[in-house]
């Protein structure tokens, strides 16, 4: 039987929403191991000058405890 914990981080990037996910994911996995999913519960973006500067994703992380 596994245990799994879920948790909320968030992770920009100048070039895409697709981009700023595999930011968080790669940061994530850095220091939490057994990474199973994640689920993008909000997107956001950062606008300047009528342009779209920064892309923001706030992620739900699932992985499995040790």
């Amino acid at each position: 039987m596994s245990v799994a914990k879920i948790i909320e981080i968030s992770s920009e990037s100048p070039k895409s929403f697709e981009d700023a996910i595999q930011n968080g994911i790669s940061r994530a996995a850095k220091t939490i191991h057994g990474i199973k999913s994640a689920w993008v519960k909000e997107q956001h973006v950062v606008i300047d000058n009528s342009k779209v500067t920064l892309y923001r994703v706030d992620l739900k992380v699932t992985f499995v405890l040790d």
